[in-house]
């Protein structure tokens, strides 16, 4: 595949994942406008004792399936740069078993989602938290190179001009398996729809920052083995969601994430030459169980 191609895939494939990433964004912009004309009359209305929600804090957790959209690798070192184009990747779900999921000692071996936050007001609230999401490059896929690899010993030693190559466990394997970690910080809206004595639901929208500390396996043109945890990025994200509380104290919430993350900083190998950059525009979703904390 030639450059002009490439870029062609690639804009169709930042279209199909920028104009739901839009939507939610629009969402998020005009959401408290629509709310607010419909201030003082809910959607269904109950007899309710009011609980002020301005001063509380929330806890939950959680766990997460991503959806990756293709993307470019890059990697530099001693004798190599090359980049590697249309790279599919996916998530890696734990088997769903109560001694994995439910059980507190294995409790980060899921793909799972953990948030801590504060209502500022009635409906706003910040929150900091950790999405462990995993990345995991499909094995013996064909893909585009282009670059040079010299003096490696590895059998790939050569010039590429868009030649396809297949990755094989001899040429890289590469996951950010434990994991993806996005550590983040998000501005959030809640808007209460409809409430009784007993249950309350709720919507919700906000935007987000953070850093990535993945921890990234790779194994790249016979080297050995490299699996450490590294400051290597940092990313954007979009969130709506909808929020089923019991009793005012307990929730289970449901959520849909989009974001783009950028990783100019993967080690690779134990030698310090040795790096790789990626640029993803991922799509997440959440289910989520946590608790009201009224201060």
């Amino acid at each position: 595949m030639d450059d002009v191609s490439f870029y062609k895939a690639q804009l169709v494939t930042m279209k199909n994942c920028l104009m739901p990433i839009a939507f939610v964004l629009a969402f998020i912009v005009v959401f408290p406008s629509l709310v607010q004309a419909q201030e003082g009359t809910t959607l269904i209305k109950a007899t309710k004792a009011k609980t002020s929600k301005k001063g509380s804090l929330y806890v939950y957790w959680g766990w997460n399936r991503e959806w990756y959209a293709d993307t470019k690798l890059h990697f530099v070192g001693n004798g190599y740069d090359f980049n590697l184009k249309n790279v599919v990747a996916t998530d890696r779900q734990s088997p769903f078993r109560a001694k994995i999921y439910l059980n507190p000692s294995n409790a980060t071996i899921p793909q799972y989602n953990f948030r801590l936050g504060y209502f500022i007001t009635e409906k706003y609230n910040i929150s900091l938290g950790i999405d462990h999401m995993k990345y995991v490059v499909k094995q013996n896929q064909m893909v585009n190179i282009d670059g040079n690899i010299s003096d490696t010993n590895s059998g790939y030693d050569g010039q590429y001009n868009g030649e396809s190559i297949t990755l094989g466990e001899d040429f890289l394997k590469f996951e950010h398996t434990d994991g993806l970690n996005f550590i983040n910080i998000d501005l959030r809206r809640f808007h209460e729809l409809w409430t009784s004595e007993k249950v309350t639901f709720n919507v919700l929208g906000g935007v987000g920052t953070g850093i990535l500390v993945p921890r990234t396996d790779a194994t790249l043109l016979g080297k050995p083995r490299h699996d450490e945890f590294h400051l290597s990025g940092y990313g954007f994200s979009g969130v709506a969601g909808i929020n089923v509380s019991f009793w005012k104290y307990f929730f289970i919430q449901s959520e849909y994430k989009l974001g783009y993350i950028s990783l100019p900083d993967i080690l690779t190998t134990y030698e310090a030459a040795d790096r790789a950059d990626q640029k993803i525009f991922f799509s997440q979703f959440n289910v989520v169980f946590g608790g009201n904390i009224y201060l």
